[in-house]
């Protein structure tokens, strides 16, 4: 991204919270980016950044080998917001005393403002506002040139300030980035705007103007490929590619005949229809269903898989003249997986298109999602005009419908997998709850029990219905859906889908479960 953005950098000291603090940033249309705490000076300094925020994390500051930053970057008159142990960080290495609380402070607390002029400007009904605390230290003594400006009744210094002209720094015992903090926004764009002085002039308009340029320079007169697979990253990737070099891209979608039911002519319609892509079909359901006959270890399947992709891939690429480059739909949690400190922070799990083609291709990469979380993918997609069906679709693993049969995968699993799995989208939808569950679906377990339809004893397949609420997919609860809905999608399936005879749901959270059976 081109430094004519107001940017503040966020270093990342392993905290849970880190891409939530960068995320919050970029809600107020301020570029965020996320390095980790161990980075120099030099390189802080090479971004121009208005701003610098240091998250918290698991450690303790006195603990042997506790992350901590150069003391030189306090002195460069940037100005800083440390959060929880950012905080600790700025106390210990200016000279002040951090130590364990007596008693820990988790959940919410009532924060007492004392200094309302500039972080805490418009903050809290007479001078007090609820907060979200999550340490087991605290500062016990305030650094030379600092002084306390908040308090809690189990932290004396719940904020303090830097005095010091030549040092803007500002610290936080709690985090104003989680929801639980009541007015923790206004208290972040008090230190964005008021403090750092940024222009808000982050939106996806000039991200889709920034991106389209860069990417007519990368490739110039070459053509691209894209591998599309009808998921939200890949559909706008290769979206705002074609913006930037109309024909010169062609996107391949391999049909690997474990898709959705109607996955294929919905890709078509979308994005040879209506969007004009340039798209080719490559039909490899008879191969894919091959190499799965008789498989039932779910890491051989995706392994088959993922092989019989990339040479579908690799065999129609080949069949395309003059192709230099790749478009993938990496997004930023992935940069910050290679990058970040360690940590929760570094342990978003990611699922690429188009990851392990082989070296041979010798094709460079275009990544043009690279800079976004995948919130900012979705608005994206609505400036591109991409369709809600598209946007809004729930994620789904790249062996499809493979490692929802559990064991062998044949074509008669497949038509009843395809069917239930129909339905349980079909009320999902019509219920109203498709946004607000991050995936819903239906397994097919490899046992059958008896039955009586109509008077006659069956012997039939069971169906697994798998709903779950998430932020990010690390972690999941199972979804409280009315009994009404779980009941009417019982029903449907078992007098719809000829075969099945059974339907349960799922009530495990992950951990200890996976989202998905295999």
């Amino acid at each position: 991204m081109e430094l004519w953005h107001d940017r503040i950098l966020v270093l990342d000291f392993g905290s849970q919270y880190t891409q939530l603090i960068a995320r919050r940033i970029r809600e107020a249309n301020v570029y965020s980016q996320i390095v980790p705490c161990t980075v120099s000076v030099a390189t802080i300094l090479a971004h121009r950044p208005k701003g610098l925020v240091l998250s918290g994390g698991p450690a303790s500051v006195y603990e042997p080998n506790a992350p901590l930053l150069d003391q030189a970057l306090l002195d460069q008159g940037i100005p800083i917001l440390g959060i929880c142990y950012g905080m600790q960080v700025i106390a210990h290495l200016l000279g002040g005393e951090v130590a364990k609380s007596d008693r820990r402070e988790y959940g919410r607390a009532e924060l007492v403002i004392e200094d309302t002029s500039d972080l805490f400007k418009g903050i809290g009904r007479e001078s007090r506002t609820v907060v979200w605390m999550s340490h087991g230290d605290r500062i016990e003594r305030l650094p030379p040139g600092f002084r306390a400006i908040a308090h809690t009744d189990n932290s004396p210094i719940a904020a303090m300030k830097g005095e010091d002209a030549g040092r803007r720094i500002y610290c936080l015992q709690f985090h104003p980035e989680v929801a639980h903090t009541s007015e923790g926004t206004a208290i972040l764009r008090n230190f964005i705007f008021g403090i750092c002085r940024c222009q808000p002039t982050w939106t996806m308009q000039s991200y889709i103007q920034s991106a389209v340029t860069q990417i007519r320079e990368q490739v110039g007169a070459d053509r691209v490929i894209c591998a599309l697979s009808g998921g939200v990253d890949s559909s706008v990737a290769a979206t705002l590619t074609h913006q930037a070099v109309g024909d010169q891209l062609t996107c391949l979608f391999v049909d690997n005949g474990v898709l959705r039911e109607g996955e294929r002519t919905q890709v078509e319609k979308t994005f040879a229809s209506h969007l004009h892509l340039n798209l080719r079909v490559i039909d490899g359901t008879e191969q894919f269903l091959a190499s799965l006959k008789n498989v039932t270890d779910p890491e051989r399947k995706r392994k088959i898989i993922g092989r019989q992709f990339i040479k579908q891939f690799e065999e129609a690429a080949r069949r395309i003249d003059g192709v230099k480059w790749l478009v993938q739909g990496t997004l930023y949690p992935d940069v910050i997986e290679s990058v970040g400190f360690k940590g929760p922070s570094a342990t978003i799990k990611t699922h690429h298109n188009v990851g392990g083609l082989p070296a041979r291709m010798r094709l460079k990469i275009i990544e043009p999602l690279r800079e976004l979380f995948k919130d900012e993918v979705r608005v994206l997609g609505k400036a591109l005009g991409l369709p809600d069906e598209i946007i809004w679709r729930q994620p789904f693993p790249g062996p499809g419908l493979a490692i929802r049969i559990l064991g062998a995968v044949t074509p008669e699993r497949l038509a009843i997998l395809r069917a239930a799995d129909f339905i349980v989208e079909q009320e999902i939808r019509a219920a109203g709850l498709y946004r607000e569950i991050w995936q819903a679906f239906a397994v097919l377990l490899p046992i059958r029990t008896v039955g009586v339809m109509g008077d006659r004893r069956t012997y039939d397949y069971v169906i697994a219905i798998r709903a779950v609420t998430s932020i990010d997919g690390m972690t999941a609860d199972w979804a409280r859906m009315p009994d009404e809905i779980l009941s009417r999608l019982s029903s449907r399936i078992i007098n719809e889908v000829p075969g099945v005879n059974r339907v349960v749901y799922d009530i495990s959270s992950k951990p200890p479960s996976t989202i998905e059976w295999e």
